[in-house]
C-alpha cells in the first residue's frame, strides 16, 4: 500500500504546456484513508532536481536520502491526480514530519488558504 509522505517513481507523460512531465519521483499527498481503500487515483506532487530558491515559499527542498539520490524540491504548485497504474518503483524514501509540515503549509498557500505564508525553511 502506498502511504502519504512516501516518494514513488511515476510516469507524468504526456505533459502539456508548462506541466511537469517525464518519469520522475513524486510525493504522495493523498490521505492514507483513501490510499487504504484503493481508490483508482492518487493525489501527488512532482519532485524536481531543478532547485529554485526564489520559489521557496511554494516549493519544499528535500535532501537526498534513502533511494532518493539527489537534493530536490517538491513542486507544491503543480498538484496532480494520477491513475495508480502510473506509479512504479517505491517507496524511494519517506519525508519526515517536519518536511511534510512544510509541504502542507506550502500547499495551503498555493490553494489560497493561508492568510500569511512565510518560508520558515
Amino acid at each position: 500500500m502506498i502511504r502519504r509522505g512516501e516518494v514513488w517513481v511515476a510516469n507524468l507523460n504526456p505533459g502539456r504546456g508548462r506541466e511537469i512531465g517525464k518519469i520522475r519521483p513524486v510525493l504522495v499527498l493523498q490521505a492514507d484513508q483513501l490510499n487504504a481503500i484503493d481508490t483508482p487515483m492518487v493525489v501527488i506532487l512532482p519532485i524536481t532536481t531543478q532547485v529554485y530558491p526564489d520559489y521557496s515559499v511554494w516549493r519544499v527542498s528535500v535532501r537526498a536520502k534513502g533511494r532518493l539520490l539527489a537534493n530536490c524540491q517538491v513542486v507544491v504548485d503543480q498538484p496532480r491526480a494520477l491513475d495508480r497504474e502510473r506509479l512504479g518503483e517505491g517507496p524511494l524514501t519517506t519525508l519526515s514530519e517536519e518536511e511534510m509540515t512544510k509541504v502542507e503549509r506550502a500547499f495551503l498557500g498555493v490553494c489560497g488558504m493561508a492568510k500569511y505564508l512565510s518560508p520558515q525553511r
